[in-house]
């Protein structure tokens, strides 16, 4: 093993739940010293790839590695800290003891100090665990993720519970975390976050990566500008054929065309004497999620007009959003 050997290393891994895949034939590096932000749906994969990826399950097909041997072995050897998303407080037991006893587990920790220090509730050391808010719950999380001074940092996550004050201070926590060379993996449904704090974000979707790379190469992927016109009554139809649409949203009256190339979109509107209420500005990193996860059907123009299916796609992920 060296030290261009990747953190992490996903080769054709497969898992299925019955006739369900839900990893099917990822292939995935993380170098080390990465910050990778893994996006998706609820559903698409992103739960059961962090758990193959901790050794929680074995892959049916292909292989997971970390630092070029199998999950379990870096796991005991402590170069893997994990916060995830569920598990119970433990009862009549203080922040401060917790965090002690996990750093004990491992053959070099952090400091308990810096650990609290850096996960923001050095002022909780006394504080039973059971007795705390949902916001302080999940920052012990993360304190017990950083307790054995990992070389990897897997986050599931992270700032669900938080408010938006606590959710700054995770995140210049995390940066202090990865700049010492650490490698860091997180999942989110704040893409805002993924753009913000990610070196990379892979977008996963019924078990398969469909984009991997930095948000100004994701939002390039979804059509590199939003065309958005007002229909004043008039029929979506032949929108989609227009120069440069990629697909067509039309939302209470109004179009949004997704466009390769904006300017010869609205010199067609103007030919067509459509441009009332004109607006263009660039695809954003929401435009392309959910380009890349959309449920709609291409036409056989390429470009595809939202349906039913598709509307219910998007509703259902700021849903998602809302709620975390």
């Amino acid at each position: 093993m060296t030290q261009t050997t990747p953190a992490v290393s996903f080769t054709g891994a497969v898992k299925a739940y019955g006739p369900v895949s839900a990893v099917d034939g990822v292939d995935l590096d993380i170098a080390r010293g990465e910050t990778v932000a893994l996006l998706g749906r609820n559903g698409a994969g992103k739960s059961t790839t962090i758990a193959l990826l901790l050794g929680l399950h074995k892959p049916d097909a292909g292989t997971v590695e970390l630092f070029g041997t199998v999950p379990e072995r870096s796991v005991r050897a402590g170069r893997v800290g994990a916060m995830l998303q569920e598990g119970r407080a433990v009862p009549r037991v203080t922040v401060g003891e917790l965090v002690s006893f996990v750093a004990s587990r491992y053959p070099a920790p952090m400091p308990v100090a810096r650990a609290l220090e850096l996960a923001g509730i050095a002022g909780l050391a006394g504080r039973r665990v059971d007795r705390l808010s949902g916001g302080q719950t999940q920052r012990v999380r993360f304190a017990v993720a950083l307790a054995g001074n990992p070389s990897l940092l897997v986050l599931d996550e992270p700032t669900a519970a938080l408010d938006v004050e606590a959710r700054h201070a995770f995140w210049d926590s995390m940066r202090a975390y990865a700049r010492n060379g650490h490698t860091v993996l997180f999942s989110t449904h704040y893409l805002e976050e993924a753009d913000a704090h990610a070196d990379r974000i892979v977008v996963i979707d019924r078990g398969r990566i469909v984009a991997d790379g930095t948000g100004e190469e994701l939002r390039r992927s979804a059509g590199g500008n939003l065309v958005c016109l007002d229909l004043a009554g008039r029929a979506p139809d032949g929108l989609a054929l227009l120069p440069g649409v990629r697909s067509v949203e039309v939302r209470g009256g109004r179009a949004r065309l997704r466009t390769d190339d904006s300017d010869a979109t609205v010199v067609a509107l103007a030919e067509l004497g459509a441009i009332r209420g004109l607006e263009v500005a660039p695809a954003s990193l929401d435009d392309a999620f959910l380009a890349l996860t959309s449920r709609g059907t291409e036409t056989g123009t390429g470009a595809e007009t939202e349906t039913g299916t598709e509307t219910e796609t998007r509703t259902e992920t700021e849903t998602e959003r809302e709620t975390v």
